[in-house]
């Protein structure tokens, strides 16, 4: 017995809290049944508890406003093909507020999207649906919002974009599919996902594209990102990844292929700072001969494969439209270059850049559709050409010449130990050995893509996983913000349902150790207080 407390007091007590604590257990654990009816379905989100898990029904569901999720709730439904959210036609927000402000949060109609996850609201899980409304600008909101978690949902068809959101930290976005989520709105065109003020989130396996040729949309779009990290998506839209204006630090972008854009440019190149990097770009599959557009301090780019077609020529893989010096710094090395079209690297007089190496690639190009014939390299002449390096690497020109470089100054940069086939202009400088390797030191192969589904040898890509002994990909002064990655490789055509969820937790099981935790402390505090 505990001291002034009978035994039969104890237990009575003892008893008491157990049953508090299974009743507990069973309120946070146990899903709501199949709800079949918009009603109740607005009901079960909008006024329901948190750590509430609202399993929706087969069917489609118009609903009538904004579901709320509350912390630690979790929407899914039966699959993304049999589980639909849209809007009623009556449902008409307008697009007097669009575009949005980007860096304003109040621009933002939260009323305007299927679902908004607000501040305080943590922890939220939403899967296995379709999203839908044409007359809506998003499907999904996040604002000041925590852990939240989006997966195997198909973002389909919203004015704006399919997912906003504007401060959010360690969340995961990961297996969708975003199918014409969203449209141009007045001068400003918006991203499938759009992201305002995201730090430590990860975003993979997602597929990203249009069905309409001529509609110009962003895949990923952002404003200031800190240690995030972009892998393993397929992106088949005209600008693939834009994050420009902000000083954005330790961004990943791995394992991806993009049809479109890379566009990260920033006044000045943006911070300096100490340690780090402002963005990563490695072991990408990349297809657009217009691929990165600069300038970026702080930038490594490596073991990419950059495969353009020969009618696809009309773009620089680097370019440089700034009006002011950027200090750097930028290294290009351990790439495969396929046919680049106007050349490697062009900026505009203006767009001065320090401290570029280009080192280690192999850059095979044949003659285009136009053809080309320019150097591969148009440095502006007033730059600091003793910081700009071109060394170690094989560039083969096929079929036709071409020069290394646009103008004579450049001539000044340090250009050493490359192998040079099918240069024209190699008696303006000097090009000394070194006895160090040229070209890529590592064999390019590896799988990049949505599940994995395209695999790069060299200068090929092929559809399909095939056997690939991939280099590691993580990097050291990021090494705790990268998570497992997903080891299926399911098929393009595969219901998305079935996709691998590598770093899901089962809703069930997670809001068990919640519970269980929960009723610990409720013994301890009814036996001891």
């Amino acid at each position: 017995t505990i001291k002034g407390v009978s035994s039969l007091q104890l237990r009575m007590r003892r008893n008491r809290v157990i049953f508090v604590w299974l009743l507990m257990s069973l309120a946070s654990t146990t899903p709501l049944a199949c709800i079949d009816s918009v009603a109740n379905l607005i009901d079960a989100v909008n006024n329901g508890n948190i750590s509430t898990i609202v399993s929706i029904c087969e069917g489609t569901f118009e609903l009538t406003e904004t579901l709320k999720p509350k912390a630690n709730m979790t929407i899914k439904g039966v699959s993304s093909t049999k589980t639909i959210l849209t809007s009623v036609s009556s449902w008409q927000p307008g697009t007097d507020t669009l575009p949005d402000g980007e860096i304003y949060k109040d621009t933002i109609i939260s009323d305007a999207y299927l679902i908004y996850a607000g501040s305080k609201n943590d922890y939220i899980s939403i899967h296995d649906l379709t999203l839908t409304g044409p007359n809506l600008h998003g499907g999904i909101f996040v604002s000041s919002n925590n852990f939240f978690e989006v997966y195997n949902v198909v973002f389909d068809n919203f004015l704006w974009t399919g997912f906003r959101s504007f401060v959010m930290k360690r969340a995961k976005v990961h297996d969708n599919v975003f199918v014409d989520a969203g449209e141009r709105q007045g001068p400003v065109t918006p991203g499938a996902l759009f992201l305002t003020y995201s730090e430590d989130c990860e975003f993979f396996n997602n597929h990203i594209y249009t069905t309409d040729g001529d509609l110009i949309l962003y895949g990923f779009k952002g404003r200031q990102g800190k240690r995030c990290r972009f892998h393993h998506n397929t992106v088949e839209v005209n600008f693939s990844f834009e994050y420009p204006l902000e000083n954005d630090e330790n961004i990943e972008i791995d394992h991806n292929m993009f049809t479109g854009i890379i566009s990260i440019p920033k006044y000045a190149g943006g911070s300096v700072r100490e340690n780090g990097y402002s963005f990563h770009i490695h072991h990408n599959l990349l297809q657009r001969s217009y691929a990165l557009e600069w300038s970026r301090n702080q930038a490594e780019v490596d073991h990419n494969l950059f495969q353009f077609t020969l009618y696809d020529d009309d773009g620089n893989l680097f370019t440089d439209n700034g009006e002011v010096p950027s200090p750097g710094w930028t290294i290009f090395h351990n790439n495969y270059v396929k046919n680049p079209g106007r050349g490697i690297y062009w900026a505009k007089d203006t767009a001065i850049y320090s401290n570029i190496t280009f080192r280690n690639n192999h850059i095979v190009a044949n003659p285009t559709v136009t053809p080309r014939t320019e150097g591969l390299f148009g440095f502006p002449p007033d730059n600091d050409f003793s910081t700009i390096k071109i060394v170690d690497n094989i560039i083969e020109i096929e079929n036709q010449e071409r020069p290394l470089m646009r103008n004579t100054a450049s001539y000044s940069a340090i250009i050493e130990n490359n192998k040079l086939i099918g240069i024209s202009d190699t008696e303006n400088y000097q090009n000394p050995t070194t006895g160090n390797p040229q070209g890529g030191i590592d064999d390019l192969c590896f799988t990049c893509g949505k599940n994995s589904e395209y695999t790069v040898k060299g200068f090929d890509s092929y559809h399909q996983p095939e056997d690939c002994i991939c280099p590691p990909c993580s990097n050291e002064d990021n090494e705790e913000e990268i998570m497992d990655m997903p080891d299926s490789e399911a098929d393009e055509t595969k219901d998305i349902e079935t996709s691998s969820l590598s770093g899901s937790s089962d809703d069930v099981d997670s809001n068990n150790s919640v519970c269980l935790l929960t009723g610990f402390l409720y013994v301890v505090v009814a036996l001891y207080v």
